[in-house]
């Protein structure tokens, strides 16, 4: 079958190890089952594993991706929740587990023509969400739902901030937040993605590190290092920070004398689990809501996808079709 792979890591130039050609078929051990992919989308995951981070040599080749909608061997339509982990260790949150991987860290993952999955992992796809969409929710919209619906604390109406406007997760955290009507603040150094931003039903986005017009309750922060000050010094007295990745850098400044003088939360937030996906689903039928696709390519033109993520050109989701 055909398949997009990590063949060597390379942290100065990732591209150089992404192959594209013939894979063997996969063997689904016991538990678990085969999906045909109708369609996949990119992450900055990919981009990471391509550097090496969470992807060591002994593992290559390794088929990439974590996102893919399908059709299972029964011939239903379904997402795949991309989290290969134990529900019972963190009392039915698979994220709990610390011996969790996803997709494409361990287990070849899903930009191929099939992919083998546990059962568990498997979310029926609504009608009316199309496979392209569909396969845009597992890793970045997830994260997205879980941090606004589960992590944040915040009520409709009040004033919050998403940093990195144009990425995955910021990208939908705005959507989704927008919907329910809180007042959402975007940073980009980008003028174009601010004006996304704002297409998207951002309230107001500004360049990134200018001065807010007011304090938030919330931060989505998905950046690290190249935001993190800003994010703190944006806060109301007892507000929280609710991060899921450090684009950016891992490893900021913690700015503790803000931290512990006006009460803030710093709150971690990792992916989300296979109910909250299909919660997830259920909510952009309900709602109208889609997320935005900056492209839709054939799997055998991954590498476009590959190059334009990192020249950082998207505003919006990559896919990938078999």
């Amino acid at each position: 079958m055909f398949a997009v792979t990590a063949t060597h890591t390379d942290n100065d130039d990732p591209l150089a190890g992404l192959t594209l050609g013939e894979h063997p078929e996969p063997r689904p051990a016991e538990g678990w089952t085969t999906v045909d992919v109708r369609a996949a989308a990119l992450n900055h995951h990919d981009l990471w594993s391509l550097r090496g981070v969470g992807l060591p040599q002994e593992r290559l080749p390794m088929v990439l991706g974590c996102d893919a909608a399908g059709i299972d061997e029964d011939g239903r339509p379904v997402i795949i929740h991309s989290v290969v982990g134990d529900a019972t260790v963190g009392e039915g949150d698979e994220t709990l587990d610390p011996k969790r991987s996803l997709l494409s860290e361990v287990h070849d993952g899903t930009f191929a023509e099939r992919v083998a999955v546990p059962r568990r992992c498997l979310v029926p796809k609504p009608d009316g969400l199309s496979f392209e969409e569909a396969a845009c929710l597992p890793t970045a919209w997830l994260t997205a739902y879980r941090m606004v619906f589960e992590k944040a604390g915040v009520e409709p109406g009040a004033p919050v901030l998403v940093q990195g406007a144009g990425g995955g997760v910021a990208s939908a955290v705005i959507q989704l937040a927008s919907t329910i009507g809180l007042r959402v603040y975007a940073t980009s150094r980008s003028e174009h993605k601010r004006q996304e931003a704002e297409r998207l039903g951002a309230y107001q986005a500004v360049p990134a590190g200018e001065r807010l017009p007011e304090r938030v309750q919330a931060v989505f922060e998905s950046v690290g290092a190249a935001t993190w000050a800003h994010s703190v010094r944006s806060l109301q007295p007892g507000g929280r920070i609710v991060v899921c990745g450090a684009t950016s850098g891992p490893a900021p400044s913690a700015e503790l004398a803000h931290v512990f003088f006006r009460q803030l939360s710093v709150v971690g937030s990792t992916m989300g689990t296979r109910h909250q996906l299909g919660r997830l689903a259920e909510f952009l039928v309900r709602t109208g809501v889609r997320p935005r696709i900056d492209r839709v390519l054939p799997l055998t033109e991954a590498k476009e996808g590959f190059r334009a993520m990192e020249q950082g050109e998207l505003m919006g989701k990559v896919v990938f079709t078999t």
